[in-house]
């Protein structure tokens, strides 16, 4: 038995996208189909099996379930997308882009003034689709007979396209009959490519081998064709939609099979055929064997049933660039792609499983269009942790789990496999504005909300009471551990004007500006910033509050220890001028310590302003006038160091202040008391 596959056959494009994108877009909620998305029994209860409904007319679907509408490669008029957005109903548009340029071609006919010709079968949702969007005006024939009993006017302009699936023979017929009839006519070949490849193939097929089985639907109109082209060329044609439904007493050992399959038909349903057909090729001469059992019965036997929705056990092959295969003692093998291993993207399977582990899987699609069967383990990972979410509601436990993703609102969480949203409001015991240094971080979290009527369900959980008694446990673990004085470390969390917070390990303590520093600090922001490691003392603690001061002052470096001993009253001391405000000017006597020269003291003469008599930087000579050691405070005179260097200056009489010399200074001296005998004179 020699087996042959036709050049192109099964799934067209627009079908298995349109398939591919129903049964994707149920992983993330409530679908259905508008219509049966293609004419193949096997795929639509796989569908069916998946949770995917079908309805006829958009009544049928409730906007309030939030179900996802799937518009299949056929298309749909107007009309359908008219109700989707008035009943605001979501929906997915998998229109075939060679139907769209159809509608398009149709379209543009109309405009310029011709009638349209559309050849196909009338009740078809492809032509029903292009006929609503020109208004239902266009002429539909499937056949000459059908073209003959239509009155054709003689001025109008007509336009001949065609159903995309129609037979391409058929079509020539009609059109070289309407060529004779009407006057302006306009041909668009609108069949696709694929369709008339599928079909010369089948009839090239038909004409080289004993007998061609057709794969198919019988409610596939493409099928149906394929069929009727082998048929007329090979009269031992069969229609079949699987494999075992085919009578092999119609077929002898030496005989040339031929396959094919209608643009519905799955690869996979085509793959099976040549596995089992091939199998059994070289025993044919014992189709029966001793308990009488038929070929068809043994080829049934071979088969281990799997469905969309199973959870079944299987055996890893091998993990090759994220990608896990799976034997599932199935005519084909299983595969858990990128993205279906973990709900974590960043898990390697490699580090999880190996070649000959058992693993339980998911079925997602028995086929996948090249003949392996898609699976999900995080899909089964979920199935468990749903069941895990829903015991933690009921007896209100906490569970794990890790935070994966910053999304609107909110964090999405996985826990147990099972994407959680957590709204911003319930992440922290505070507001946060910023939570993406949370992602990555596994915690404890309680479910808020869950409801099961959903698909999938909506779960809603957090963590602002679990954070806050956390919070509130540490804090007291914190204070109970610190004492005045205490030196500690941590790192600064926050700065603000009036100083900066420093994380001591479950409570915060803030290093006031005056704390910075023993010199003078403007802004916290000179000295720290989010982030900066640093060490403090401990210098108050509030149990009642929980707050705590600190302070960047080491008490060893004081610059006040043994002040009065370095700095005695009276004393001439020598400084820099750092800062001049209008009531004097601040002299820095040493790092960190400041003495005010008050604008009286600055000299004899009356001082305005002091920037005018003195600069930032400038050194000058003061004398200590008071120590207010509560307060820390030393109060200086310039103009009082001027008197003292002039009593001790040098007998040669040197000016020690400038503008005075001591000829100026005698003349100013006092006169001394008359004698006794000069007031008798």
């Amino acid at each position: 038995m020699d087996i042959v596959l036709a050049d192109v056959y099964g799934f067209c494009f627009g079908v298995e996208r349109a398939v591919d994108g129903a049964l994707k877009a149920r992983l993330e909620g409530d679908v259905a189909c508008l219509g049966a998305i293609t004419h193949n029994k096997t795929v639509l209860d796989e569908m069916k099996n998946a949770g995917i409904s079908i309805v006829d007319t958009l009544d049928e679907v409730d906007e309030k379930d939030d179900v996802t509408v799937i518009i299949r490669a056929h298309g749909e008029p107007p009309t359908t997308y008219g109700a989707l957005k008035d009943r605001g109903l979501k929906y997915i548009d998998f229109t075939c882009p060679i139907v769209l340029k159809n509608q398009e071609i149709a379209k543009n006919a109309v405009a310029q003034g011709c009638k349209v010709i559309i050849t196909g079968n009338k009740n078809h949702p492809e032509i029903v689709a292009i006929n609503g969007w020109i208004g239902n005006e266009a002429i539909i024939v499937a056949s000459v007979a059908e073209a003959g009993d239509v009155a054709w006017q003689d001025d109008a302009q007509y336009l001949l396209m065609s159903q995309t699936t129609f037979c391409g023979s058929a079509f020539d017929e009609i059109k070289i009959f309407l060529d004779e009839k009407i006057k302006n006519l306009k041909i668009e070949n609108t069949i696709c490519k694929p369709t008339i490849d599928r079909q010369e193939a089948a009839k090239s097929l038909a004409e080289q081998v004993d007998a061609v089985i057709v794969l198919g639907d019988m409610t596939s109109s493409n099928a149906k064709k394929l069929y009727d082209i082998c048929k007329k060329i090979n009269p031992n044609t069969y229609f079949v939609e699987k494999i075992k439904n085919l009578s092999l007493k119609n077929l002898a050992r030496s005989d040339k099979i031929g396959i094919t399959a209608g643009a519905s038909t799955p690869h996979a349903t085509i793959k099976e055929a040549l596995k089992i057909m091939s199998e059994f090729e070289n025993n044919v001469e014992n189709l029966e064997n001793e308990a009488g059992e038929s070929f068809a019965d043994m080829l049934q036997e071979t088969l281990t049933v799997l469905r969309t929705g199973q959870v079944v056990t299987g055996k890893v092959i091998s993990i090759v660039n994220g990608e896990v295969m799976v034997d599932l003692q199935y005519k084909s093998d299983g595969i858990i792609q990128r993205g279906q291993f973990s709900e974590n993207k960043d898990v390697n399977p490699a580090d999880h499983v190996k070649p000959g582990d058992e693993i339980d899987v998911y079925i997602l699609r028995v086929n996948d269009g090249d003949g392996n069967v898609l699976l999900s383990k995080k899909r089964v990972d979920a199935q468990k942790g749903y069941k895990d979410i829903d015991h933690a509601f009921e007896n209100k436990e906490l569970v794990l789990g890790k935070i994966v993703e910053l999304v609107k609102g909110g964090l999405i969480v996985n826990i147990g496999g099972v994407r959680v949203f957590v709204p911003s409001s319930q992440a922290t015991a505070r507001f946060t504005k910023d939570l993406s240094s949370l992602v990555g971080q596994e915690l404890e979290f309680e479910i808020l909300e869950l409801n099961k009527q959903k698909r999938p369900w909506r779960i809603i959980a957090g963590r602002k009471d679990i954070a806050a008694r956390q919070e509130n446990e540490a804090r007291e673990k914190a204070l109970a551990s610190l004492a005045e004085g205490m030196k500690v470390t941590g790192p600064v969390t926050s700065v603000a004007n009036f100083g900066a917070f420093i994380d001591l390990g479950g409570i915060d303590g803030l290093i006031h500006v005056s704390e910075l520093s023993w010199g003078r600090i403007k802004n916290p922001s000179e000295v720290l910033k989010v982030g900066d490691v640093v060490e403090a003392y401990v210098i108050k603690i509030n149990p009642e509050t929980g707050k705590v001061s600190l302070t960047l002052k080491d008490i060893a470096n004081d610059p006040w220890n043994n002040i009065e001993e370095r700095y005695p009253l009276g004393s001439i001391v020598v400084g820099k001028v750092v800062r001049i405000v209008p009531f004097g000017a601040f002299v820095e006597l040493e790092e960190n310590l400041d003495g005010l020269v008050h604008i009286s003291q600055i000299a004899y003469e009356h001082v305005k302003n002091p920037e005018d008599v003195l600069t930032i930087g400038q050194e000058v000579e003061a004398v200590i006038m008071e120590m207010d050691m509560e307060k820390r405070k030393i109060s200086l005179s310039i103009k009082e160091a001027l008197v003292v260097d002039y009593d001790t200056e040098d007998a040669e009489g040197e000016e020690a202040i400038e503008g005075y010399s001591s000829e100026d200074y005698e003349q100013e001296a006092p006169v001394e008391a008359a004698t006794d005998d000069e007031i008798a004179e």
